[in-house]
């Protein structure tokens, strides 16, 4: 499994734990199961293969630090979506931005353009090219107006 999967597997659980009570941990432990894999993998290909212990722990950290960080991520969230209230933005495309922010500010082994550019690819398979636009602007302009360094690239973060 590539990273770029497990990615989109941590956005499709932090997208369920937005209609749940269920904590992070929670659903980790009922969702990341090989059984789970093999009964979706049956209908959704991203499912087909299981990921290794490195994915896992990705996954794992990912959804788990958008859960422990939704309150500050949803606040840059509607901080820079400019001219849409945060209730108008497709609730896959908050998912999205909540795990590209949170690899941003959190996993200082991601370039800050990998992650930008990621959650651009992704958003391309679940939203219209408007939301994929906006998508990438606010991110885009909260790395700039965050001042927020690219310290895996070993940049500033201004490209």
């Amino acid at each position: 499994m590539t990273r770029t999967s497990a990615r989109e597997i941590a956005v499709h659980f932090t997208f369920e734990l937005g209609f749940s009570d269920e904590s992070a941990d929670t659903l980790l432990d009922a969702m990341l199961t090989p059984a789970v894999f093999r009964q979706i993998g049956e209908e959704e290909p991203l499912y087909a293969e299981f990921p290794d212990e490195k994915q896992t722990a990705y996954i794992r950290a990912l959804v788990k630090g958008v859960y422990d960080h939704c309150p500050e991520l949803d606040e840059y969230i509607s901080k820079y979506a400019i001219g849409w209230k945060f209730s108008r933005i497709p609730r896959v495309a908050i998912s999205i931005l909540r795990v590209a922010m949170y690899e941003i500010l959190y996993m200082q082994d991601i370039p800050n353009a990998a992650a930008i550019n990621e959650a651009v690819q992704l958003a391309k398979h679940y939203e219209d090219p408007k939301t994929v636009a906006f998508l990438n602007g606010i991110l885009g302009t909260f790395v700039r107006e965050e001042h927020i360094p690219d310290r895996a690239a070993g940049t500033d973060g201004q490209a």
